[in-house]
């Protein structure tokens, strides 16, 4: 057989093979690649868009913890679907939906709502005390909110709020302007409202574990985080004042 003969023979071998699906190795099945907006398992939205600020596993992290299912019961479904979908103004909490600039369809934000109550809820998390409102509906009143700070949270975040060293008992300053204007006035009362079980902080409730015998108030609530904003200042982290 003339070479050049030989060689148009083999090209066309070659064709055929790859025109059959060359691609795919012999014996090897095709490989299925999903859309990254047609993911809806729980399990890969929460590792790829939540686990770097709110924890693998929902907890120490840098953002509140999932992991709370005090926090659950009082946000509820609906406000956890809602900050994924809009993110929060200010924070370093982005919008997750499309609609708001995300990368995550109206379906993916629901899946990440809905998992993380059912992976952290307990239905019996509040224990038949009904907890104040997750947002609030007053105007704080800084003054009253010290007060109430004096009463509820100073034994163990320090009278000024800069924070206390005793023993094991180590907290950093909640009224430093750096960290105030990284969370907003919602998550101070998201925090005063579920604490923060693995870090040994108590809930709202504190008839059961706190100084003061009773439970914290919404107002008291609004009062607090009224108290602890007016801590905010303009250009947080500038050491040097404007001359």
């Amino acid at each position: 057989m003339n070479l050049r003969w030989l060689n148009l023979s083999l090209v066309a071998i070659v064709a055929g093979l790859c025109s059959g699906g060359c691609h795919v190795a012999p014996g090897r099945p095709e490989a299925v690649v999903t859309r990254p907006d047609q993911v809806t398992d729980f399990r890969v939205l929460y590792k790829q868009n939540c686990a770097a600020c709110h924890g693998e596993d929902g907890r120490y992290g840098d953002a509140i913890s999932l992991d709370n299912p005090a926090y659950l019961a009082i946000a509820g479904t609906a406000n956890i679907q809602k900050v994924t979908a809009d993110g929060v103004p200010g924070t370093l909490m982005p919008a997750f939906a499309k609609s708001q600039g995300g990368m995550l369809t109206d379906q993916q934000v629901a899946v990440l709502a809905q998992g993380v109550v059912t992976a952290w809820g307990r239905s019996s998390a509040l224990g038949g005390h009904t907890a104040p409102p997750y947002a609030s509906s007053t105007v704080g009143d800084p003054a009253a909110g010290e007060k109430a700070y004096t009463t509820f949270c100073a034994s163990c975040h320090g009278a000024d709020g800069t924070g206390v060293v005793q023993g094991k008992l180590h907290t950093g300053s909640i009224v430093d302007p750096s960290y105030l204007a990284l969370i907003s006035n919602q998550g101070l009362r998201s925090l005063i409202l579920a604490g923060q079980p693995h870090e040994g902080m108590p809930d709202w409730r504190f008839d059961l574990q706190g100084p003061a015998a009773r439970s914290l108030t919404d107002q008291e609530i609004t009062d607090i985080v009224a108290w602890l904003a007016s801590h905010r200042v303009t250009t947080p982290g500038e050491f040097y004042p404007h001359s």
